[in-house]
C-alpha cells in the first residue's frame, strides 16, 4: 500500500464530504434533497475518474470492506484505507465548521441537521433507519462490484456508481439523511453535537453490514469473473 493510494482515498472522501456539507448547508431550501443527492453522486463520479486509477476510488469504509468480502480487495490494506477516509471526511467537515463562523450554537445546529440520525427530527425509528442503510448500501456495493467486473463495459463504472449514489440518496435522505458511508457520518457527527454522536454507531454498523452483503452477492453473481480459487 503506497502513500499515493492513501492520499487518493483522503482526497476522494474530502471531496465527497465537501459536497455533502456544501449542498446541505448552502443550497437554496427549494433544492434541498435533490441538491445533496446530486452533489454526492457527482463528487464521487468526478473523483473516481480523477484518482480511481490510483486507489480504486473507494472513499467509503463500507465499500472497502464490501470489496474485501467480494474478493476484489486485499484485506491487509483495508485498515489504512478506512483511516485515510475518516481523516479526509473529518478534514472537510472541519473546513465547513470554520467557514460557517458565527455563534457556536448556530454551528452545532447546522451540523446536527446534516448528520445521520434516527428518531427525533427524522421521525423514523432506529430499525427503519438501520434497515434502509443496510439495503441501500448493499445495492450500492453490488453496483460497484458489477460495474467493475471484467465483462462490464470499460470506462463506465464511475458514471454508473455516481448515478446509483444519487438514486440511493434520494431514497434515504428522508429516513436517515442517507449515510451509506461511515466516514461521511463520522465527519458531520464530530461537529453535530450529542444527538449525532449518539446515533453514529448505527451508521457504522449498518452500512458495513450492507457492504458485506452486497459484496458477497456480487461475488456470487460474478464468480467466474472474480479471479483465482480464493475468490470462488
Amino acid at each position: 500500500m503506497s502513500s499515493r493510494e492513501l492520499a487518493a482515498e483522503f482526497l476522494g472522501t474530502f471531496a465527497l464530504v465537501t459536497a455533502v456539507c456544501g449542498a446541505a448547508l448552502f443550497s437554496a431550501p427549494s433544492a434541498g434533497l435533490i441538491a445533496v443527492a446530486f452533489a454526492v453522486g457527482l463528487s464521487v463520479l468526478a473523483m473516481a475518474y480523477a484518482v480511481g486509477s490510483i486507489s480504486g476510488g473507494h472513499f467509503n469504509p463500507a465499500v472497502t470492506i464490501g470489496l474485501v468480502a467480494a474478493g476484489r480487495f486485499d484485506a491487509g490494506k483495508a485498515p489504512g484505507y478506512v483511516i485515510a477516509q475518516v481523516i479526509g471526511g473529518a478534514a472537510a467537515a472541519a473546513v465547513f465548521f470554520v467557514v460557517l463562523g458565527g455563534a457556536p450554537a448556530g454551528k452545532w445546529n447546522d451540523f446536527t441537521a446534516i448528520s445521520n440520525i434516527y428518531g427525533g427530527t427524522t421521525h423514523f425509528t432506529m430499525f427503519s433507519a438501520g434497515l434502509t442503510e443496510i439495503v441501500i448500501t448493499a445495492l450500492f456495493v453490488l453496483v460497484i462490484v458489477s460495474t467493475t467486473s471484467p465483462r462490464a463495459p470499460a470506462g463506465f463504472a464511475p458514471l454508473a456508481i455516481g448515478l446509483a449514489l444519487v438514486l440511493f440518496h434520494l431514497v434515504a435522505i428522508p429516513v436517515s439523511n442517507a449515510s451509506l458511508n461511515p466516514a461521511r457520518s463520522t465527519a458531520t457527527a464530530i461537529f453535530g453535537g450529542a444527538e449525532a454522536l449518539n446515533s453514529l454507531w448505527l451508521f457504522w454498523v449498518t452500512p458495513i453490514i450492507g457492504g458485506i452483503v452486497g459484496g458477497l452477492i456480487g461475488k456470487w453473481l460474478h464468480a467466474e469473473y472474480v479471479g483465482g480459487p480464493t475468490n470462488q
